[in-house]
């Protein structure tokens, strides 16, 4: 494969095969973020778990302490006194049967999250196979099918992420951008790594925590010293 200059440098910059204690990682990789714009920090981590397995599925939510420094759009789904809240608690847009129709018919997703109440979901499940592919699809375990629909807003406007496992038993999560600086981007990275430690499955046998590594958008994967 055939790496651009500035990415060729920054591999020259750091072992590869070495792992680094996180603060170290972390130096590395604002380092090595050389884009003219403000790069997101990215967090990948490689589980000892078979995704395969319904019992060993690791899955949750966090808000980051610091947020991730992106400005998330907020769809809402929702009718009446629910719609009402939703507009003031700073939802980018809120409808009912009229989102629907322009999803359906102008295959529109200009927004990041879409939040519903549990009274709507019959309705979306109508969109579930153009939300879905795209990640949008509301879910109770994610907190985005919920009565309390200024709480939701809220956290996912403070930062909340969403942390699953792919099919290669592989968690890639965003903690944040180059312009947070070390310190917050080590305690967004320990709060996520904690919560990932938390949802361990009780099926899970042997090493749980198989490796990590950070990366900014266009910079490479640093590997990080792994404790179990």
């Amino acid at each position: 494969m055939k790496f651009g200059k500035k990415y060729a440098d920054s591999l020259k910059a750091f072992d590869k095969s070495k792992q680094y204690d996180v603060n170290e990682a972390m130096d590395v990789v604002l380092s090595t973020a050389k884009a003219k714009f403000d790069e997101t920090i990215e967090f990948h981590t490689k589980l000892g778990v078979d995704p395969k397995q319904a019992d060993q599925q690791v899955r949750g939510v966090i808000v980051l302490p610091n947020g991730t420094g992106k400005n998330v759009k907020v769809l809402v789904i929702a009718k009446g006194e629910k719609a009402d809240l939703a507009e003031k608690a700073g939802a980018d847009y809120v409808g009912a049967e009229e989102i629907i129709a322009k999803i359906q018919s102008e295959n529109w997703f200009d927004y990041d999250v879409v939040i519903t109440t549990p009274d709507m979901m019959g309705m979306v499940g109508r969109i579930a196979r153009l939300l879905g592919p795209k990640g949008l699809m509301p879910n109770p375990k994610s907190g985005t099918v919920t009565a309390d629909v200024e709480k939701a807003i809220k956290d996912v406007k403070a930062g909340k992420v969403e942390y699953r496992l792919d099919k290669t038993a592989v968690i890639h999560c965003s903690i944040g951008k180059k312009s947070f600086g070390r310190e917050k981007l080590v305690e967004n990275y320990n709060a996520l790594l904690d919560a990932i430690i938390k949802a361990k499955p009780a099926a899970a046998k042997g090493q749980y925590i198989k490796s990590i590594s950070l990366a900014s958008t266009m910079g490479p994967g640093v590997k990080v010293q792994v404790k179990n």
